[in-house]
């Protein structure tokens, strides 16, 4: 294999791998949003916050890219909270239907899987220099 043939797949890596830390960041940032709200109170007649995910497609050639963003459920919970400012004359107010373990378990995917890019990036960044090196001498 030459050295061009290695460098040009050194670089296609470090597309993938980045396309990758860009994806698993989003899905964080839709995690964190997801654990902040998931006590956020509404009156019965409004939506509840609805848990966000991210959606992702494949690129051709090699990569992922966020395709958009779908939501959870707008019914979400109606709770008995007579105190609450927002009850209704029932004393109900609507919670988002969000699992705190499910995001919790989502919130580790993403993490490990954003660990396991930047590990990809940072061995074909090294391969990449010693490519470098090799061909200086």
């Amino acid at each position: 294999m030459q050295i061009n043939s290695i460098g040009s797949k050194a670089f296609s890596t470090f597309g993938i791998s980045a396309s990758g830390l860009g994806v698993h960041k989003l899905w964080l940032d839709a995690v964190a949003d997801n654990v902040a709200n998931i006590n956020t109170i509404r009156p019965t007649n409004q939506p509840a916050f609805q848990e966000r995910f991210v959606t992702v497609e494949n690129v051709e050639g090699g990569g992922v890219r966020t395709a958009g963003a779908a939501f959870g459920n707008a019914e979400g919970i109606l709770v008995y909270n007579p105190n609450h400012a927002m009850a209704d004359e029932n004393g109900m107010v609507r919670q988002p239907d969000i699992n705190l373990s499910d995001q919790m378990v989502y919130m580790i995917e993403a993490q490990r899987a954003y660990q396991a890019n930047a590990a990809v990036y940072e061995r074909a960044r090294a391969a990449y220099e010693a490519m470098l090196t090799i061909g200086r001498g």
